[in-house]
């Protein structure tokens, strides 16, 4: 059985604690990318299709929350950070789609302003 990182059980804590509204769902997005980022650490990483759905998916997830502007920025730039394992583990092609999300989402939250 694996052990929560206490980073991961921390933003949980948190986010037991807060009310509705932007910052608990600030604080849930927070969460979510961790988490997603975490699985690059594990041992043996995740396949690359699997790492690409879960980026793709953060992405989805994240859009739909409502998350003050500075951290929307913040975790659109954490999410395309996610590239750069994706382009080294998995070629050009995989780096390429998930830069491809990235501009996309970045896309979506100049639009949101």
């Amino acid at each position: 059985m694996n052990t929560w990182d206490p980073s991961a059980v921390a933003l949980l804590t948190l986010l037991s604690e807060s009310v509705r509204g932007p910052k608990r769902e600030g604080i849930f997005a927070l969460w979510l990318t961790l988490r997603v980022a975490q699985d690059l650490l594990l041992d043996p990483p995740p396949l690359e299709r699997a790492h690409r759905r879960r980026v793709q998916a953060l992405e989805q997830r994240l859009s739909s929350l409502t998350i003050p502007p500075p951290l929307r920025r913040a975790l659109t730039a954490a999410v395309s950070q996610l590239v750069a394992p994706a382009r080294e583990s998995g070629g050009s092609a995989a780096g390429e789609a998930l830069t491809q999300a990235a501009r996309t989402a970045r896309a979506a939250l100049r639009a949101e302003r």
